[in-house]
């Protein structure tokens, strides 16, 4: 899998479904799902960002550090994202092919 073992407890999956299903109740007929997915990817930007700083102690030293943390979150959300659009292309007709065919013809 591509998310770090240590980092995948038992609830992680769990969590997961709750802010996808927040997500999916956000998007409506004046809400394009693009907006709420760039919404959702700044609020994890955002998070992110304060559980890094967290676990510092000087703001001068999460600056030298901020390239690899840059590198550690980009290479992370890659791998989670590549393995994804993988499930999708394996699982296209089910997952994508049976909304289509529920939305009504204009």
């Amino acid at each position: 899998m591509a998310e770090d073992k240590k980092a995948v407890d038992e609830t992680f999956y769990e969590r997961a479904d709750a802010h996808i299903a927040l997500a999916n109740a956000s998007i409506n007929e004046n809400l394009h799902p693009g907006l709420v997915a760039n919404s959702l990817m700044f609020s994890a930007s955002r998070f992110n960002a304060w559980v890094t700083a967290s676990g510092y102690q000087k703001a001068s030293d999460l600056a030298k550090e901020k390239e690899d943390v840059l590198d550690f979150f980009t290479k992370q959300y890659r791998a989670m994202l590549s393995e994804n659009i993988d499930a999708y292309v394996e699982n296209f007709e089910t997952y994508i092919g049976m909304k289509r065919k529920e939305k009504p013809k204009d």
